[in-house]
């Protein structure tokens, strides 16, 4: 299991690829955030996790079955990960955070998953920071009086 990648894996990959050409910028695997999403979308306080169907168990998916050795230790870990999961999407929404995540066999139709993200990162979700009414809070002079060395002016 050492060779499994955790981060960086293809379908990863092709979500990061499919947001950044739609425009969107966003930051990876922060570690400050609840389970270090794969992809944070800070502007619109959204994170995306791309899930293996295989290790996160997504249900009534194929590729979601339990090895027949050693079933045991397999239904233990799968156990793990999933609570993981759950802990963490609950930690990030309590936050502030809108949470995503997308199947590995979802990316079977990547335009299906572009317009999902797409709707779930629609403008009004987008984090406004407050704006000064108080004009008065500008910093600016009328005029200025600058001193410069060298040469004394005409």
């Amino acid at each position: 299991m050492s060779k499994i990648r955790g981060k960086n894996t293809k379908p990863e990959l092709l979500v990061r690829s499919m947001l950044h050409r739609a425009g969107y910028r966003f930051s990876l695997h922060r570690k400050d955030l609840p389970g270090k999403p794969d992809i944070t979308l800070r502007k619109h306080k959204t994170v995306v996790f791309v899930h293996g169907c295989f290790w996160h168990r997504h249900k009534h998916c194929r590729v979601a079955s339990t090895p027949k050795s050693n079933t045991e230790f397999w239904e233990h870990k799968f156990e793990r990960n999933v609570a993981n999961d759950r802990k963490h999407k609950r930690e990030l929404r309590k936050l502030g955070w809108n949470v995503i995540v997308i199947w590995e066999c979802e990316l079977k139709d990547p335009e299906k998953v572009l317009v999902r993200l797409m709707n779930e990162l629609t403008p009004e979700k987008v984090l406004h920071y407050p704006t000064a009414e108080d004009t008065s809070l500008i910093a600016a002079e009328a005029k200025a009086k600058y001193i410069t060395k060298g040469k004394k002016g005409k």
